[in-house]
């Protein structure tokens, strides 16, 4: 039985927008799904649905095994939801917090663990209002897992963070996934989903695009490098000029960069460098790096992630 699932899910505002627009998906148990989208492809409301705290226009939706509306009380106490930006009263202590939150659950986990599990304990007895941005998330991320929770949803859990602490709730992540937890999260950050994910769905415009594992969804791109580059004026650049070079997969051109997705790096450069010459640009820039998830995201819609 998978942890979730979902059948032509749909949903229409009263502005008639269609934010989600018949996505079918399965996220299997103990694993860690990875739901990414730019801004408005329907990420937040997908996961608000499946959270229980949005209807659906239409499709069926299944929880653990249950359905909202007819098991909503069973549901929320096998649920962690860790949100982007959890409001805490600061006037608590980080103790008091997790106490709190513990007594809304039947199943409890003891507070001396969880505060270890989130690298807390030093700040067992300071006011939330008192600690930083990286302590309040470990927090948040605490009181979601006070319950014990069989599936944990996590929606944007590292925005904002320093390094430091985005890795920290990487280890957390990764210690739920070794307790054999089901993990559901959202993510503006690459990097992050092809860490910590078994498999990802990208979703744009409110429909999935793709859905594998993120070693899968790179190799698909048919090329395990990227190079990008700059020339002095984009007048007349078209990406047809690169896409039929040796050892190159595709060609993408955007805000004045090209960005071609290559299987050979030493035989492409030295055909890309050739091909602009004989048009009379010059190079102002050039870099290379492996294929990421970005790379994925822009070849099926010809954008970046992180563009509104």
């Amino acid at each position: 039985m998978p942890a979730i699932r979902c059948s032509n899910l749909r949903k229409t505002y009263d502005n008639q927008v269609e934010a989600v627009r018949g996505l079918d998906l399965e996220v299997q148990q103990a694993e860690c799904f990875g739901l990414l989208g730019p801004n408005g492809a329907g990420k937040t409301t997908t996961i608000e649905i499946l959270e229980g705290l949005l209807p659906p226009s239409a499709g069926e939706v299944e929880v653990l095994g249950r359905r909202w509306g007819d098991h909503d009380e069973e549901i929320r106490h096998r649920l962690g939801i860790s949100l982007q930006d959890t409001k805490l009263s600061e006037k608590l202590t980080v103790d008091e917090t997790l106490r709190l939150f513990a007594s809304f659950y039947r199943k409890r986990r003891e507070t001396e663990e969880l505060l270890d599990e989130v690298g807390l304990r030093e700040k067992r007895a300071s006011w939330v209002g008192k600690l930083s941005g990286g302590q309040r998330q470990r927090l948040a991320v605490a009181c979601a897992l006070v319950g014990d929770p069989e599936l944990l949803f996590m929606d944007e859990p590292t925005t904002g963070l320093d390094p430091q602490s985005r890795r920290q709730l990487w280890d957390i992540v990764r210690g739920l996934k070794r307790r054999g937890r089901t993990v559901l999260l959202t993510t503006h950050y690459m990097e992050e989903a092809e860490r910590l994910c078994d498999r990802v769905a990208i979703i744009d415009h409110g429909k999935m695009i793709a859905l594998g594992s993120p070693g899968d969804l790179i190799a698909r791109l048919g090329g395990e490098h990227v190079v990008e580059f700059t020339v002095d004026t984009t007048e007349g650049l078209e990406p047809e000029w690169f896409s039929s070079l040796p050892a190159v997969r595709a060609a993408h051109l955007q805000n004045g960069t090209g960005s071609l997705t290559v299987t050979e790096v030493h035989v492409a450069l030295p055909a890309l460098l050739e091909s602009l010459r004989s048009r009379g640009r010059e190079l102002a820039r050039l870099s290379t790096r492996h294929a990421s998830l970005e790379d994925v995201f822009v070849s099926l819609t010809g954008r970046h992630l992180r563009d509104d």
